[in-house]
């Protein structure tokens, strides 16, 4: 247990059994009245986001929230196998706790996997990786001018947005929180 006086972004709060994570907070001292915490959260488990208000001082329950290095293995059927960098022990997560993070995830890459009471909760990739495009539409004369995009898949089967002139084979580097193309990787 704590006091909403030691609410901090990445604090994770068990409210009516739930698990919520802090966003964004801000302790609000008022000059009539008193002190409260004002909060945005998001549920662990659903990704919904909302705001909420706590009084200066009450009790809120903090979870315990483990945060470890996994190495990505490979597929088993339809859940993903997650190794323990430091114990070696192998971990399997459903397609639902990965989420949109599959779309960017390649065997052998480190990712940082919370778990809660042995229960994965959800995984963090690096904010880029290097990923190599297996489709697109060749470029045309003519079309190495700045700001057009066209679709491009990339080795996960991902489809992503990069400029006209890339082409197939072609390395690139991609923000794995938006999708966004952020530019090309010489080798």
């Amino acid at each position: 247990m704590a006091t909403s006086n030691d609410i901090k972004n990445g604090t994770v709060l068990r409210i009516d059994g739930q698990l919520w994570t802090i966003i964004e907070f801000q302790h609000v001292k008022p000059g009539k009245g008193g002190a409260f915490v004002r909060t945005k959260m998001k549920n662990v488990l659903s990704g919904k986001v909302v705001d909420k208000t706590f009084n200066a001082g009450i009790k809120v329950e903090t979870a315990n929230v483990d945060r470890r290095d996994y190495q990505y293995l490979y597929m088993d059927g339809t859940d993903y196998v997650f190794m323990d960098n430091d114990t070696y022990d192998q971990i399997m997560i459903n397609p639902q706790t990965i989420g949109d993070a599959k779309n960017f995830m390649l065997e052998g890459m480190q990712v940082m996997v919370a778990t809660n009471e042995g229960q994965p909760l959800y995984i963090e990739l690096p904010q880029s990786v290097t990923m190599e495009i297996t489709y697109t539409e060749p470029g045309l004369q003519g079309d190495r001018s700045t700001g057009g995009t066209k679709p491009a898949t990339l080795q996960t089967g991902a489809e992503i947005q990069v400029p006209l002139f890339l082409e197939q084979g072609t390395k690139v580097k991609v923000d794995t929180r938006t999708g966004d193309y952020l530019g090309r990787v010489n080798d």
